[in-house]
């Protein structure tokens, strides 16, 4: 994909709505996506027979720089597979984020599939540095009171906010003087490359594993990419069949793939956009930023002095716009492409009845 393409494409593809900002994960295929899955040529992906699979397989290994990809079910799946894959010698320990989604939001799949200890660093609404690892690293000394660090993991984008480059390569060649892996979790990875004009390649080249979400941003209604090299993607297969995960005539949800690509990702320019209309919009009314704004979330708090968050929400679902309390100190706002810029008017201008009449 061309990111020197400065031109905006339509952030809504059809002329349904969709104005649910509680996630990107709530999108809706449109009409245009589900022609594409119901003309998709199938067959059975248990035995590599399905030739829409495998072409999506092909098209996100090429855009990653990497040989092999993985068509599964979700991102925890993805990710879960990648951590068993790496690790097969406990007792063993993760370096993550302490916001991350593989520490957080897993359900402690690594405990229980890899039987990982997982090691939270970093600081709340800043992203994973050199030093974070550094400071936390177990190195295997065979010291029978801990778990070496043999895996770290790095989420780009965290709360919407993109990890630069640098920041990753850094992390990258402290573990490869290790021997340790690197495993992204690059659920909103689309995002970050258009945010950032980074191409996916890039990022894709300072870790040894990558997950690639399809169901949030992209649109897609399932899917998401394990992506690195033959034999980690072999291993990881075997472990997607144990799983239960292994699906047959799956080239109908992998056909949505191919399309988002094509179709869905090129919108996230206007999103992003849209969600830095509002966050300045919000932020002239008095709401504070909890984090910056790079990509499509708005995390904001309360103005000074005032409780306005479950009010906002409420005024808003009258008006057919859905809005949830995911954090206690801050309302998350997501973005998407079924958003479009009648919705952002509304909640600016509910936003301003509820500040005026306090």
């Amino acid at each position: 994909m061309d990111h020197s393409d400065t031109s905006l494409k339509p952030a809504t593809l059809d002329t349904s709505r969709n104005w649910d900002m509680r996630s990107d994960t709530v999108t809706t295929p449109t009409s245009e996506m589900l022609q594409a899955m119901m003309q998709a040529p199938v067959g059975d992906d248990v035995f590599g027979e399905d030739p829409t699979v495998l072409a999506l397989e092909a098209r996100i290994a090429q855009l990653c720089g990497k040989p092999s990809a993985l068509f599964c079910a979700s991102s925890t799946m993805s990710n879960q597979l990648a951590i068993r894959t790496h690790l097969h010698n406990p007792p063993e320990s993760i370096i993550c984020h302490t916001q991350s989604h593989v520490f957080r939001y897993e359900s402690g799949g690594a405990s229980l599939f890899t039987q990982a200890q997982m090691i939270p660093v970093g600081i709340p609404g800043a992203n994973l540095t050199r030093t974070d690892v550094e400071q936390e690293f177990v190195p295997d000394t065979h010291n029978g009171h801990k778990a070496p660090t043999h895996l770290i993991t790095l989420e780009n984008t965290l709360a919407g906010v993109v990890m630069p480059l640098e920041d990753m390569q850094g992390i990258a060649e402290f573990a490869k003087d290790r021997n340790v892996s690197v495993h992204l979790d690059g659920a909103r990875l689309w995002n970050a490359s258009m945010a950032s004009g980074v191409e996916i390649k890039r990022y894709a080249e300072s870790v040894d594993s990558l997950n690639l979400c399809l169901s949030k941003g992209m649109g897609c209604p399932v899917g998401a990419m394990l992506v690195g090299e033959k034999k980690f993607i072999d291993k990881a297969r075997h472990f997607r069949k144990m799983f239960g995960g292994g699906w047959r005539q799956a080239g109908i949800l992998a056909a949505a793939g191919l399309f988002a690509i094509e179709r869905i990702w090129p919108t996230m320019k206007t999103t992003h956009l849209q969600a830095k209309r509002l966050a300045d919009g919000l932020v002239a009314l008095g709401f504070e930023l909890a984090l910056p704004v790079d990509t499509n979330m708005v995390l904001v708090r309360d103005p000074p002095m005032m409780r306005v968050q479950q009010d906002l929400v409420d005024a808003l679902a009258r008006r057919g716009v859905v809005l949830g309390m995911v954090y206690e100190e801050s309302l998350r706002i997501v973005l998407h492409y079924q958003i479009d810029d009648e919705c952002i008017d509304i909640v600016l201008e509910e936003a301003g009845k509820i500040i005026g009449s306090k």
